[in-house]
């Protein structure tokens, strides 16, 4: 990077910076460094430094970028030696290409290694390789990567000590390789584990342990484990952790966050907690209060959690956020619990109620206290009429974005928004059967600005959060481009054999596609930063 390639480049296919020259003659010295073998083209790119034009490429998509590259060797040179994100179809295939693929994409720090169920991935040997030729990496995905073990991930966590993110799903390495990773990669802030195999047999009774990692891990993210409290010495242990989201995790989860929520450290520094479709109660809950600094929470479908614990969490920690509840229609969250919250949690931005009934003195006064409430939804509950809709359009002066979903909501509520919530730049109604599409037509007109979105369809509403109640792998490479092929995204059975359906009738009870994977995904995404949260 940055010297000036003298290769020649090769005869174009399609490009406006080529053009064809019938005047320079060849005998040139000067001008013969722009032509072809042929004679018959002048590359007036050539006079663009090396550096700037990759600062060009950085501009363009991953399409884009994989036609330039096809325009000379010098493009190809340096568009190679200026990526440093690529998703790769880690198939089995593909080990012999890992070489000569990683020769020319020398800079990689940003790496995507994905395999379709039905396919045999890269093995520990693909792995090392990988890992002596991109030691500067410093975010590592896989996925579907079965033929990895453990030994593949101790070389790995030897070889890239500058991972600061590392997320694996469907794999089947285990405790050990898990433990032999972590003790090398002291650099390590945000670890996801989903469907990992070797976690999840019954057998695997290894805890994973603190390691070097724990140093300055800043966020664990575990999804569909069957022994997840195997990583409860990791959690407990990483004296930095700031983010703790636990997503369809089999076993009992208030004695871990006794533990974790009971230490010194979970006071100062654990800022956001996901809980959804885990065993957990008010006794968890009450451990949870034990962290003042808490500014997220989201507890979805969580059927042994009452009022009484969210009443403890809301009293205690002064700080929330946002908060998203999905009572699951149990009727166990209701009235004390949002009255707690609005009096207590004055910093509150946000608000997600789906399966819940709120009272209209409750909701009052959650618009009344919650003078900086920015994002409301109110999802399937059957109290929500008209009179409450009025309430919210009168007292929320800081409202900008809010969604009614399946609530007993008309045409007559939906008007209150043309002259209340001044701040409001969008409503979303969706599955209300007596609002009609000519309130959003009227809306529009008398406030031009603001954005009405009406589904206005009448059909069953089944209250519930989205399939993970929060951003998905949180280790996400946006605008990656595959180099080799692009693979489907894996369904939940991740084996057409036994093992696989086992694994699925395991988790049969979490179960099923909920409705609002809807606008507060979208909504939060850019507004999640905050004292480390992701």
């Amino acid at each position: 990077m940055g010297q000036s390639s003298s290769h020649s480049p090769s005869p174009p296919r399609s490009t406006s910076i080529l053009r064809r020259s019938t005047t320079l003659p060849p005998s040139s010295s000067a001008q013969s460094e722009t032509i072809t073998a042929t004679g018959s083209y002048i590359d007036y790119s050539s006079e663009i430094p090396d550096d700037c034009l990759a600062l060009i490429f950085q501009f363009l998509n991953s399409g884009d970028r994989k036609r330039c590259s096809l325009v000379s060797k010098r493009w190809l040179l340096v568009e190679g030696q200026s990526r440093n994100r690529l998703a790769l179809n880690a198939q089995a295939e593909f080990i012999p290409f890992i070489s000569s693929m990683f020769s020319r994409f020398d800079s990689v720090t940003k790496l995507s290694l994905r395999c379709d169920r039905r396919s045999v991935s890269v093995d520990d040997n693909g792995l090392i390789l990988i890992s002596f030729r991109c030691r500067k990496l410093t975010r590592l995905k896989l996925r579907g990567c079965r033929e990895v073990t453990d030994i593949g991930m101790a070389a790995l966590g030897k070889n890239c000590k500058e991972l600061k993110k590392f997320s694996c799903g469907s794999c089947m390495f285990g405790p050990k390789g898990m433990n032999a990773f972590l003790d090398n990669c002291s650099s390590l802030e945000e670890l996801s584990v989903k469907r990992l195999r070797g976690v999840t047999d019954a057998g695997a009774t290894e805890p994973i342990g603190v390691g070097s990692a724990a140093t300055n891990l800043k966020s664990i993210h575990l999804k569909e484990l069957y022994n997840g409290q195997l990583f409860t010495p990791l959690i407990y242990g990483a004296k930095k952790l700031k983010t703790l989201k636990l997503i369809r995790c089999l076993g009992d989860w208030d004695r871990v966050l006794e533990t974790v929520a009971g230490s010194d450290v979970s006071d100062n520094s654990l800022v956001e907690v996901h809980l959804e479709r885990v065993q957990v109660s008010d006794v968890g809950l009450l451990a949870l209060s034990n962290c003042s600094g808490l500014e997220i929470l989201h507890i979805v479908k969580t059927p042994d959690c009452t009022d009484a614990g969210v009443i403890a969490v809301a009293g205690r920690c002064k700080y929330l956020r946002k908060v998203h509840i999905d009572g699951w229609k149990t009727n166990r969250i209701g009235h004390d619990a949002l009255i707690t919250i609005a009096r207590h949690s004055v910093n509150l931005q946000e608000l997600v109620l789906i399966g819940i009934n709120p009272s209209s003195i409750s909701l009052e006064q959650i618009a009344m206290n919650c003078k900086r409430l920015e994002r409301l939804a109110l999802c399937g509950s059957e109290t929500v009429a008209d009179g409450e809709i009025a309430c919210i359009a009168s007292k929320c002066v800081a409202l900008k974005k809010l969604c009614i979903k399946g609530c007993p909501v008309s045409d007559e509520g939906i008007e209150a928004f043309a002259w209340g919530c001044p701040n409001l730049v969008k409503i979303k109604v969706k599955k209300c059967k007596n609002v009609t599409g000519e309130i959003g037509d009227w809306l529009r007109a008398r406030r031009g600005s603001l954005v009405v979105t009406l589904d206005v369809e009448a059909e069953n509403v089944d209250a519930s959060a989205s399939e993970s109640g929060a951003q998905e792998d949180p280790v996400e490479f946006p605008a990656t481009v595959s180099l080799v092929a692009a693979t489907q995204p894996e369904p939940l059975a991740t084996s057409s054999s036994g093992r696989g359906s086992v694994f699925k009738s395991r988790f049969g009870l979490f179960g099923g596609r909920g409705l609002v994977g809807c606008t507060f995904r979208r909504w939060s995404s850019g507004n999640s930063s905050s004292n480390g949260s992701s």
